[in-house]
């Protein structure tokens, strides 16, 4: 099976491309990319950005599908008005399940997304998404409204379904309690992933990561709920087995090995909402 990654490069290699295509890999998946930025980032942080032109960023979307049998397709970081617009226009005319993490701030707080581009990424490519993964931060900033318990995050998610996408993951990695819950909404069900909190610092990249897993499981063939669910286990246990690696004092890189280590068994509780 072959999947495709529409992302920015991570030069520190736990987040972007890099996260995405060591998923893919792990979950037996073949990856394909169009790198839309170059990032000059390590754990002590995004340094600098250097966006790829659209036209090239076109032209490299325009060539892997044109020769690969893609099944499903996932986007990151794309940056800028211009390269949204590209890529929402050549993915219209595909049937590809299109899983769309929408990437707007790094996890030491540098801006991945111009303001300007969050409404094109709305109106351009939502109408063509079949997941959504935003974690709160960026469903804040999705329907302009503060989320602080479940009631928000549900009220968010009917938004978010309301502006196209099929169906939305809403990660609880920023609220507090003793379990990380992600919400799932669907105009045919809903549902709650559940795994213990970890208490580490050790978290760059898990967005990217969550939603490759979600990827290469969509491209393998599961459904969106099992898939949903096993990308949750994939990210839960690289969370758990962090690598310790980089001299920042921030956010090191999650541990891509740790799913296939341990066979994907962990505690993960799934209800109905």
């Amino acid at each position: 099976m072959i999947a495709l990654t529409v992302a920015g490069s991570d030069s520190g290699g736990g987040a972007g491309i890099q996260a995405d295509l060591k998923t893919f890999q792990e979950l037996g998946v073949f990856g394909t990319t169009v790198i839309t930025a170059l990032t000059d980032q390590n754990t002590l942080g995004v340094h600098g950005i250097f966006e790829v032109p659209s036209s090239f960023v076109q032209q490299q979307l325009q060539t892997v599908l044109d020769d690969f049998s893609i099944k499903a397709i996932k986007t990151g970081m794309l940056f800028s008005t211009e390269i949204i617009e590209v890529v929402a226009k050549i993915i219209q005319q595909q049937n590809i399940p299109l899983i769309v993490d929408p990437v707007m701030i790094a996890k030491g707080g540098a801006s991945l997304l111009q303001d300007v581009a969050v409404k094109t990424l709305i109106e351009k490519l939502f109408p063509y998404t079949t997941i959504c993964t935003p974690n709160i931060p960026e469903a804040e900033l999705l329907t302009g409204r503060q989320i602080k318990n479940v009631e928000d995050i549900e009220k968010a998610a009917q938004e978010i379904l309301q502006m196209g996408v099929e169906c939305v993951v809403i990660k609880g990695g920023h609220l507090d309690g003793e379990y990380a819950t992600d919400r799932v909404y669907s105009r045919l069900n809903s549902f709650s992933i559940t795994t213990p909190r970890i208490q580490t610092k050790d978290t760059h990249g898990t967005g990217c990561t969550f939603s490759a897993a979600l990827t290469a499981n969509i491209a393998k063939g599961l459904s969106i709920k099992e898939s949903i669910i096993e990308a949750k286990k994939f990210i839960h246990l690289a969370i758990a087995t962090p690598l310790h690696i980089g001299h920042g004092h921030g956010h090191g890189p999650t541990n891509h090995f740790a799913y296939n280590c341990q066979q994907g068994i962990c505690e993960v509780e799934v209800s109905e909402l």
